[in-house]
């Protein structure tokens, strides 16, 4: 959708700016009309006796010849020879001649073309803008930008790349599919056109798209979301196409889109035609791959909620990766890769405990300010002192949530230790529960039972019963499964008639929610051994599967 000639020529012939040059012109037209035709009416001598007689002349003024009348609010002029100007003097007041009226109406002639000219201006202004603009559209039409988007050779390997084991199969089958694409295409597979990669920021999205085309050795493009919003309509499509047939033609290669958020936001909302003309390009394109042409399409995002469905589905970005903050484990892995070549005395695991929250990017931070740290006092080994004294540092301006102290961490672990026991045993579908995640439940099927969605809420709400019933208070890290909770039960009564009466009222949300409480906390107040085992084990690895909850539990009773 590109801005051509004729269609700027028709937007200009037709926009609101001429239309509003118009109606201004016809106004001050009028104007001029109605305050010029207003002159002075020429008397005859009876008419001017008839007037003079009744008394009522409000004021004369003599101006050369002629006498000028007020009379009844309405101007006259009369000749002075046929005037008995006593008479007149005795009947009204005279002047010898009127500079105000001469004066106002020259006032009024200089503002009318002032205003004119200032209009016409304004005008001859937006006209040449306009053209200037139609310039550059015709100017970036014909610009290549084949030039432009030059390939990369990554020196990065999946051994740079720390706290994706949760991932790394995916990641190992694309690097794959890119050494070995006949392999596939002899055995009639094709290969994944895209891969979504989907997390908070700083947990390593682009080193990970780095770390395939290292390993994989073909061209890596990388490309920011950002560089394709433009703003005329189709530059940013022109872009996308001419980026393609680079890849293509460099073919196996990587492109890589970072922040693809800023051109595959959902559409209808915000409308932006370059935008929306950008991302049909993306999806136009993605869907011309010819199979296994070895050109795969890596995008990164933190706002996954915000793409378009359109550019989710199955045929564009086939595989979706969740790349979460790291856990214990991970960031012990992380830390080893960026204190390579540096001489330190430190105990890791102690080093990883103090530092939950931390995304790849803040451990790499971490580890730099803490190197500072011991230039400083003239030392070239790196203490545990020194990330210590640093930690504020690196910290500052990230979500307090997120990061716990030792008792903070505790109540956190006890709080998801509560969540991972109820789904386990109530039958709620998942695969792990982290330390800092609140959201791991499946939500995935479309026909849903009333006692699935109770035990859900049973999940809702047990970690805050838990924190009742073994640390006697409660706390603020509920916020969100509450409001899950409150959301379910008036879905389940209002939206779904799962109450005990077909026309819904406000009482039966409260009773299924005090229903299912009174049920969980009968249920954690039994299972206080396997509970704490839990939460030992979420405290001290910060993640746990549900094959290790189902150990825990059959020891327990045994």
């Amino acid at each position: 959708m590109r801005l051509k000639k004729e269609e700027i020529l028709r937007i200009f012939k037709l926009n609101k700016l001429n239309i509003t040059l118009i109606f201004l012109f016809i106004l001050i037209g009028l104007l001029s009309f109605v305050y010029f035709r207003n002159g002075p009416v020429y008397l005859n001598f009876n008419e001017y006796n008839q007037i003079l007689n009744s008394n009522k002349i409000q004021k004369a003024n003599i101006d050369g010849n002629k006498i000028y009348l007020k009379f009844d609010g309405k101007k006259y002029v009369v000749l002075k020879e046929a005037v008995n100007l006593k008479e007149l003097y005795e009947k009204t007041r005279i002047y010898q001649k009127d500079e105000t009226s001469f004066l106002s109406q020259m006032i009024v002639l200089f503002l009318i073309s002032f205003l004119f000219i200032i209009i016409l201006d304004f005008y001859l202004r937006q006209k040449k803008s306009l053209k200037t603009q139609l310039k550059k559209a015709e100017a970036n039409d014909n610009i290549d930008f084949s030039n432009s988007f030059k390939p990369a050779i990554s020196n990065v390997t999946l051994d740079d790349v720390a706290g994706i084991s949760e991932v790394k199969d995916e990641i190992v089958e694309i690097v794959d599919f890119l050494k070995n694409p006949k392999i596939y295409k002899n055995l009639g597979i094709n290969l994944p056109k895209g891969l979504l990669m989907a997390g908070p920021p700083g947990v390593g999205k682009t080193l990970i798209a780095k770390a395939i085309a290292g390993e994989a050795g073909v061209p890596f493009y990388y490309e920011s979301g950002a560089n394709f919003s433009q703003m005329y309509v189709g530059v940013g499509a022109k872009k996308v196409r001419e980026l393609f047939a680079n890849a293509k033609s460099n073919a196996p290669s990587i492109i890589f889109i970072d922040e693809i958020d800023a051109i595959g936001k959902s559409r209808g909302e915000g409308r932006n035609d370059e935008r929306e003309a950008t991302l049909n390009q993306l999806l136009t394109e993605m869907d011309g791959f010819i199979e296994n042409s070895g050109v795969i399409v890596i995008g990164a995002t933190n706002k996954i909620e915000m793409i378009d469905d359109a550019l989710l589905r199955p045929g564009r970005f086939d595989r979706r990766v969740f790349i979460s903050l790291p856990n214990y484990k991970d960031r012990i892995e992380i830390l080893k890769i960026y204190l390579r070549g540096k001489k330190f005395d430190l105990d890791l695991s102690k080093l990883s405990r103090i530092s939950v929250g931390f995304s790849g990017a803040g451990l790499a931070t971490f580890v730099n300010e803490a190197m500072i740290n011991a230039l400083k006092r003239k030392s070239e080994i790196l203490e545990f002192d020194d990330f210590v004294k640093t930690k504020n540092k690196v910290l500052f301006g990230k979500k307090k949530e997120l990061i716990l102290s030792e008792k903070e961490k505790e109540i956190q672990a006890l709080y998801q230790a509560a969540k991972a026991i109820s789904a386990y045993w109530f039958g709620v579908e998942f695969e792990k529960i982290n330390l800092l995640e609140d959201d791991f439940l499946k939500d995935d099927e479309e026909i849903v039972s009333k006692s699935i969605l109770e035990n859900r809420l049973k999940v809702y709400l047990s970690g805050v019963n838990a924190l009742k019933i073994y640390k006697n208070d409660s706390f603020n890290n509920s916020k969100s499964d509450i409001k899950k909770a409150l959301e379910l039960s008036h879905k389940m009564i209002f939206e779904y008639s799962m109450g005990e009466f077909i026309v819904p009222n406000q009482n039966e949300i409260l009773n299924i929610l005090n229903k299912n409480e009174k049920e969980i906390k009968e249920f954690l107040s039994t299972m206080q051994k396997p509970l704490f085992e839990i939460t030992k084990h979420l405290f001290a690895f910060e993640t746990i599967s549900k094959e290790i909850i189902r150990d825990i539990l059959k020891e327990n009773n045994n």
